[in-house]
């Protein structure tokens, strides 16, 4: 249980209509009716019910700092488990840093970062798995990576994980009984059940590892490169998909010289996008630079959009990029669909699988092409509220756990003792519960909130 009082700002810097400062702790609304008056003289916040909020002003020893709305939550019943106190007043930078200093004067410390959330851990208000997915949620992006993060905030991994420790405890507990207990009139291990049991247990281990990989790409979006010789559209392709100017166009071959980066929402993902330079045979050292540094984005993309024009021939640099997307998570992107067909779609297709026709200067084909993206990351049928691994600690956990349960089928199958068996299982299990947080020590605790904003 945590018993100090810790305040912060929990609103972002600047001005805004808004600003916060949160207390927590066993003397937060003491701490807080040190500094605050409600404008009815008659209430006094220690005597509030929880979820009650009063108008009132902070004060310092000069007179009035600003009008703030006090809100009361009492623990257990709050977010932390303990009593919480937000101050909202008006969100001004100056205005909101004196109502914190004011807090701090008044008996409470600063709080570290993530320090509420870690809290609500501590108080067994969500396990390690819900306390991540907190900072998923703050710093989602997309309409996907906000449904997974929020699904994992009420519990779907923890719900897995659950499933998959209460199965392994019940078979340690049966091995441990019988083979300590043989004198007792127990039920007898039945290893052909157990392995099978196992078996089970492994192929849901490995759907949740397989799933890692498209989750990351929801959670953290996508890097993907619009690749192509010069004067295809990948810029006017990177203006509307942005929604802006971003990148200059004229009838010029060769415009773009640099990487161009931006962060879009596409087909409820977000990608981040990069428009790349022309590559073809550079005509001087800054065009060189600019196709070596479009060849290093091809390379590190999780998807490639190589632009085409399909108004003209296949052109000796587009036959020269084909090998270069070779083995690429590719779509190839056959642009200016709005003039008379003349590219050879039958040679592209031996090279690349996936084709859509699309006018980037109209705008027709988005919507397919949203379904080819969705389709080329195998993400059309990805649920972004089930049970998804959100990061490489939960990974090497689970991971961990489905060895060492690999590990007790393999000794099951070769006839060890089960004595064996169970020190394997439980090995897994402790896996488990450290990914939950039942089991994981301070050290990792601490790592996990580190990534944390001050003030969640």
């Amino acid at each position: 249980m945590h018993h100090e009082t810790i305040a912060a700002i929990s609103t972002p810097a600047g001005i805004g209509a808004v600003g916060m400062v949160r207390l927590s702790g066993a003397d937060a609304i003491a701490v807080a009716a040190r500094v605050f008056q409600p404008h009815d003289p008659k209430i006094k916040l220690e005597g509030m019910r929880g979820y009650r909020g009063v108008l009132g002003k902070v004060c310092d020893a000069d007179g009035p700092v600003d009008e703030v709305v006090a809100f009361i939550y009492r623990g257990p019943r709050s977010y932390t488990g303990e009593d919480v106190v937000e101050l909202c007043c008006h969100g001004g930078s100056y205005a909101v840093r004196q109502v914190l200093r004011l807090c701090l004067d008044a008996g409470a410390r600063p709080a570290l970062a993530g320090e509420f959330t870690k809290c609500a851990f501590l108080n067994g208000k969500m396990d390690l798995t819900g306390a991540e997915a907190v900072m998923d949620l703050v710093s989602a992006q997309g309409r996907g990576a906000m449904r997974a993060a929020f699904a994992a905030r009420e519990g779907a991994l923890a719900g897995e994980i659950a499933a998959l420790v209460e199965d392994l405890t019940g078979h340690c507990a049966h091995i441990a009984a019988w083979t300590d207990y043989p004198e007792e009139d127990l039920m007898p291990v039945d290893e052909a059940e157990l392995a099978q049991s196992l078996e089970n247990i492994l192929n849901r281990m490995r759907v949740l590892l397989a799933g890692y990989d498209k989750g990351r790409l929801l959670r953290e979006g996508i890097n993907a490169a619009i690749v192509g010789r010069p004067n295809v559209g990948k810029s006017t392709l990177m203006n509307l998909l942005t929604g802006q100017e971003r990148s200059i166009v004229t009838p010029e071959p060769g415009t773009t010289r640099d990487v161009i980066q931006e962060k879009i929402t596409l087909a409820d993902l977000t990608l981040n996008l990069s428009d790349t330079a022309g590559i073809r045979e550079a005509l001087d050292a800054a065009e060189q630079e600019g196709v070596l540094r479009s060849l290093r984005a091809l390379e590190s993309a999780d998807l490639i959009l190589a632009v085409f024009d399909g108004s003209q021939p296949l052109q000796e640099n587009d036959r020269d990029l084909l090998p270069h997307l070779t083995d690429k998570n590719v779509i190839a992107v056959i642009n200016k669909a709005d003039l008379p067909s003349m590219i050879e779609e039958d040679k592209l297709r031996e090279s690349l699988f996936c084709h859509v026709e699309f006018s980037a200067k109209t705008g027709k084909g988005r919507e397919v092409l949203e379904k080819a993206i969705l389709a080329a990351l195998e993400l059309e049928n990805i649920d972004p509220a089930g049970a998804i691994i959100a990061n490489e600690r939960q990974r090497l956990c689970l991971n961990s756990a489905a060895e060492n349960a690999e590990e007790a089928r393999a000794a099951l199958n070769d006839g060890i003792t089960l004595d064996a068996v169970c020190v394997c299982l439980d090995s897994a299990l402790e896996d488990l519960l450290t990914l939950t947080g039942q089991r994981a020590g301070e050290a990792i605790v601490d790592e996990v909130f580190t990534r944390f904003c001050v003030g969640k």
